[in-house]
């Protein structure tokens, strides 16, 4: 294989090489080793997490009138991507570079073919994981949707290239073509795919497009888990008494079919233990790729050092779980879950939305920032990200709100607000949810104990008017209401209706776009 039709010339190409094949090549460059687990891992450099304000959608007749444009899609313009690529693929000419051909949707209406071209084996090594896998007969006629170039030794000029930073990602929708430089993240490839889908399937496809994980019970129920970061969505999603569709991303098709985008894993390692995240912990293996670890003795991940980052990450074939659904497609959804950190401690471990309450809360994508996870927060800080995945949406977030909407009712889905945060008082004070209450409260929504129980099991929190439950099997009553678990009703409604405030404040710029049911899902103000 030549690359000289990208404009990149003389490089000695590896294509679609082995696990096997690219592991003995990081390892022998020193820029991996393996641990004991027989799993490799690596150090990102730079940048161990994403960086959203150096990503970039070209402006042109495609996107022009489409693109919800600000400070989540930043507009770039055509002449000087075609010159910064032009630059970039210079750069590539002579080197040995790493191509992939994969693709993603596992259901074949929605197929996209993607190649990837790599200056790094490991960034290969990701997109093998997490990318769906072609068999060898069909590597001679792959034919390319889209391209993506990823070299992250590449700096921009800022001054020249017109871009903010050395770092940059940029999508254009008129050649098909993604280009990343400047950043060794491996999460900036899966992205940026992401934010493709995103843009074409809900335009042309009638396809919602999800940041979501799901997973399916043996009676054939799906069941849909959004989420941001360190909310659980990866976590609650590997349950071992369900098969899992997917951890991350999926769509919604108009024949009511939920299908993974991914044919892989990327989960958070942090404080990561076998007895708590089974499924996890054991994928961890030879064929997994550790992020920004750190090692000890006899190669052994210590993953409650965080020494590099928080966002200590693992990337593995879905099939390094166990139980899987095959193909990666449920049914129509029965139940789905907004999963939410509240470090403040005030919104139930569990409550029932209405479809006003469904789309507010959607459209909004609340969960908290605490110490640590960000450079500067000490405090808690509420955190908003529209359709719990704001980065990665091109269009409006009423567009994808409208649809889920749409489905809803179309399906009778019943939507819960799950809290994974805290209890008892704010971050600092009070204690993090734990994990077998949620599994417990999950599992009784799941199974139709609390959809079908009596009304009177049900009380509205009197600041975001959420149905919570008095009663759950497996949980103590006096987890159910945050309320009592403060012990000071005063402190307890301040910070309440404080958070309420945080919601309609973020919530201004979407009122312009959103008609009176969803506004109906608003929490109340301070009295």
């Amino acid at each position: 294989m030549n690359l000289d039709k990208y404009g990149i010339k003389n490089s000695l190409v590896n294509h679609q090489l082995s696990v096997d094949e690219i592991q003995k090549i990081i390892v022998s460059n020193k820029q991996g080793q393996i641990v004991n687990s027989g799993a490799l891992a690596i150090n990102t450099g730079k940048f161990t997490g994403r960086s959203p304000k150096d990503r970039y959608v070209v402006r042109d007749t495609i996107t022009e009138k489409l693109v919800w444009w600000g400070d989540v899609n930043i507009g770039f313009n055509d002449t000087s991507f075609d010159s910064l690529y032009k630059k970039l693929t210079d750069y590539l000419s002579n080197k040995d570079l790493y191509v992939r051909d994969n693709y993603v949707c596992s259901l074949d209406d929605y197929r996209v073919n993607i190649r990837t071209i790599c200056e790094l084996p490991s960034s290969d090594f990701f997109t093998n994981n997490m990318f769906l896998r072609i068999k060898k007969d069909q590597i001679s006629s792959f034919k390319e949707d889209w391209l993506l170039i990823n070299a992250p030794n590449f700096l921009a000029n800022p001054k020249i290239d017109k871009t903010r930073s050395e770092n940059f990602s940029i999508i254009n929708f008129s050649t098909k073509v993604i280009i990343i430089g400047g950043t060794g993240y491996t999460g900036e490839i899966k992205k940026a795919i992401f934010s493709i889908l995103n843009f074409m399937l809900p335009i042309y496809k009638n396809v919602l497009p999800m940041h979501c994980s799901s997973n399916v019970g043996i009676d054939g129920d799906t069941s849909i888990f959004f989420g941001l970061s360190g909310t659980g969505k990866t976590t609650l999603s590997a349950d071992p008494n369900r098969k899992l569709i997917g951890d991350d991303e999926h769509g919604w098709s108009e024949d009511n079919k939920i299908f993974n985008f991914e044919g892989g894993c990327y989960a958070k390692v942090i404080n990561l233990n076998k007895e708590n995240e089974p499924d996890i912990f054991n994928a961890i293996k030879s064929g997994a790729l550790l992020e920004n670890v750190i090692i000890g003795k006899n190669k052994k991940v210590d993953y409650s050092d965080t020494s590099i980052t928080q966002n200590t990450r693992v990337s593995y074939p879905i099939h390094h779980i166990n139980n899987i659904k095959s193909p990666s497609v449920g049914d129509n959804p029965t139940n789905i879950f907004f999963l939410t950190a509240d470090a403040f401690g005030v919104l139930p471990p569990i409550s029932k939305l209405n479809p006003s309450q469904a789309a507010y809360h959607f459209i909004s994508g609340y969960t908290s920032k605490v110490a640590g996870t960000e450079a500067g927060v000490i405090d808690p800080e509420p955190s908003f990200s529209a359709c719990f995945g704001a980065p990665f949406m091109p269009l409006h977030p009423t567009k994808y709100a409208e649809m889920l909407i749409n489905k809803m009712k179309q399906n009778n889905v019943t939507v819960w607000l799950v809290n994974t945060g805290w209890t008892g008082g704010s971050y600092g004070i009070g204690k993090r949810m734990e994990l077998k209450y949620t599994r417990a409260m999950i599992n009784s929504a799941m199974n139709g104990e609390l959809e079908n129980a009596n009304k009177d099991n049900y009380h509205i929190h009197s600041v975001f008017n959420l149905m919570q439950p008095r009663i759950c099997p497996n949980v103590p009553t006096s987890v159910l209401s945050p309320r009592k678990t403060w012990n000071n009703d005063t402190k307890f409604y301040r910070i309440a209706y404080d958070l309420a405030d945080s919601f309609k404040k973020n919530f201004e710029k979407f009122e312009s776009s959103s008609n009176e049911e969803i506004m109906r899902g608003a929490p109340n103000s301070k009295k």
